[in-house]
């Protein structure tokens, strides 16, 4: 555990932040890097079996943080499920396909809705649902 010293504190953008568990936290921080061009705000190292207790990721101009399962100390990990995160994008198209090439599975490609919005779902491959929506001129 580093000295509290070493440890900072960015701040928090948004009001509703996602707290992701997944299976392999640095490396969902290197794929969300790529997918959804994430920047690292803050993270604690890695430990002995690589999981990290917590990491605090800029997307979008908000903040979403994960970390490891800890079934040791409580923290089972569980299978994502009857949630998606929102991303509203100014280009869903470009998002979308970024997203897609880095390795996320289509799932509902970008279409233009009854509600005004081109919209769109796709799963990342530590089964998270990510949504977008543009809203169309």
């Amino acid at each position: 555990m580093p000295e509290k010293s070493q440890v900072t504190n960015p701040p928090v953008k948004g009001g509703a932040v996602p707290y992701l568990m997944v299976d392999g936290a640095v490396k969902a921080v290197e794929f969300y890097k790529k997918a959804f061009a994430a920047e690292v705000a803050a993270m604690m190292p890695p430990d002995e079996k690589g999981r990290t207790m917590h990491a605090h990721l800029y997307i979008n101009d908000a903040s979403v943080m994960l970390s490891d399962a800890y079934p040791e100390h409580g923290h089972a990990l569980q299978a994502p499920a009857a949630f998606n995160i929102m991303l509203r994008v100014d280009d869903i198209d470009a998002w979308y396909q970024r997203a897609v090439a880095a390795g996320c599975t289509a799932t509902m490609p970008p279409a233009d809705m009854f509600w005004g919005d081109r919209y769109g779902q796709l799963k990342d491959p530590f089964g998270v649902t990510w949504a977008m929506n543009t809203p169309m001129k």
